[in-house]
């Protein structure tokens, strides 16, 4: 997809566009796989279960540290059908780690949302350089969360991920709840990721998301296809 925009599956749409309208016409609610494995072999073997009901495969940072930027190239070559996802979790040299990944064949990379806002103005000129797209991961970021998703939104990045990670989800008493207000809130593309599962996707959903980020509920369970195909039925109601 070098040179183009990234489009939404079976649409003529941008993949994202701040710009757009919210209303509830406009929602194309995708569902992303976080391929949360170390290594190649157990990707690909996840991704080939999941791949028909999911509209992204994402290469968990994990992955990438473990398997290298190739596990990019040759998921990509798997499924070059799919939307392919480098979790990069990018925190310098912004432009130079994004190239790398959209070399491989990433199509959308994520820089922190936390970091220096040249290091995000510099993963979005690899995007606009390859015709591919960057996601701003909030991670870490509690205290200021809405004013700050707003702030990345305003460099360009094309959606804003937010995002409990597993440390903080394992703390007693966690709820996806807050990542859902704060992405009403901000009024900004938006996808959610942590503790997406079958009995909160519909208010992910609900609050607007444009992509529901789902890992354990679909590598952990016994059958990986199965429930990803639950989820994304649950995603399209």
């Amino acid at each position: 997809m070098c040179g183009g925009v990234v489009g939404i599956q079976g649409t003529g749409r941008k993949w994202w566009d701040l710009s757009g309208s919210r209303n509830a016409e406009e929602f194309v609610v995708q569902l992303q796989v976080a391929l949360d494995v170390l290594d190649l072999p157990a990707a690909l073997t996840l991704a080939n279960q999941v791949s028909e009901h999911v509209d992204i495969l994402e290469l968990g940072t994990p992955l990438v540290k473990s398997a290298g930027i190739g596990a990019v190239s040759a998921i990509k070559a798997a499924h070059p059908d799919k939307l392919v996802f480098a979790d990069l979790k990018t925190a310098d040299a912004g432009e130079l780690e994004a190239g790398l990944a959209f070399e491989a064949g990433a199509d959308l990379v994520t820089v922190m949302g936390a970091v220096d806002d040249d290091t995000i103005r510099g993963a979005v000129a690899a995007g606009r350089k390859y015709g591919k797209q960057v996601v701003a991961d909030m991670i870490s970021v509690v205290e200021g969360r809405v004013a700050r998703i707003r702030e990345v939104a305003k460099l360009g990045v094309s959606f804003v991920e937010i995002h409990a990670g597993l440390d903080e989800q394992a703390r007693p008493g966690y709820s996806i709840d807050q990542l859902l207000e704060d992405g009403r809130l901000a009024g900004v593309p938006f996808s959610i990721a942590g503790g997406v599962k079958v009995d909160t996707i519909g208010s992910v959903r609900e609050a607007g998301a444009k992509v529901a980020v789902a890992g354990g509920a679909i590598y952990n369970a016994p059958d990986p296809g199965a429930a990803a195909a639950e989820l994304k039925k649950r995603a399209t109601r």
